[in-house]
């Protein structure tokens, strides 16, 4: 994800051809104490207090599986991309995780459900963002919850979800939606941004 003005849509991106540059970006390599840090900080407040079995959507190369994995959850990742999924396995090596080559929007989970559903930077990327929470909220347990990190990017022809979009839609789905704006904290981005970038927490009871 870019910090400039010209966003590209996921579409655009050739993901397997990206993986081996992708942790170059400090929100995705969490190279940085400081960066990872911040995200541990705030993935610990989102996620469920007690561990459980999380299911990380759009899970790239495994950075914030790893930090719920250090936080004592179970681990769950898919991702659309054979290189970003064995970049993951190979990150997570001896956690208590598994990978999957998959669909977001479909997970390959069969009947499993899970304590929390997390995605950073994907319901924007996928065309029915409606259909896909309805069916994410069905992978949880009861008193689970769904963890959605998204934003919008760029000026000129700008991509992504608002928050009051996101939160509209989540209205049915959920007996407590929360916001939190992350825009104002660089050491999540490894630097300043100006654009929209938030995260929503929504409950399930």
């Amino acid at each position: 994800m870019t910090n400039g003005s010209d966003a590209v849509t996921s579409a655009d991106i050739d993901w397997d051809a990206a993986a081996t540059a992708f942790d170059d970006a400090p929100d995705h390599g969490l190279r940085d104490p400081r960066v990872r840090r911040a995200w541990a900080g705030r993935l610990r407040a989102w996620l469920p207090p007690r561990a459980g079995d999380v299911l990380d959507l759009g899970c790239g190369t495994g950075s914030l599986s790893l930090l719920a994995a250090e936080q004592g959850h179970r681990v769950t990742g898919v991702d659309l991309s054979p290189a970003m999924v064995a970049l993951a396995r190979e990150k997570l090596a001896g956690r208590d995780a598994v990978f999957l080559l998959g669909d977001a929007a479909a997970p390959p989970v069969g009947e499993r459900r899970f304590d929390a559903v997390l995605a950073r930077h994907v319901l924007w990327t996928l065309p029915d963002p409606a259909r896909v929470l309805r069916h994410w909220r069905g992978l949880l347990r009861p008193g689970g919850r769904l963890v959605l990190v998204e934003g919008v990017w760029g000026t000129v022809a700008p991509v992504g979800i608002p928050a009051r979009r996101l939160t509209g839609l989540l209205a049915p789905l959920a007996a407590r939606v929360d916001v939190e704006h992350l825009s104002g904290d660089p050491l999540l981005w490894g630097g300043e941004v100006t654009d929209e970038r938030y995260a929503v927490v929504a409950r399930t009871g």
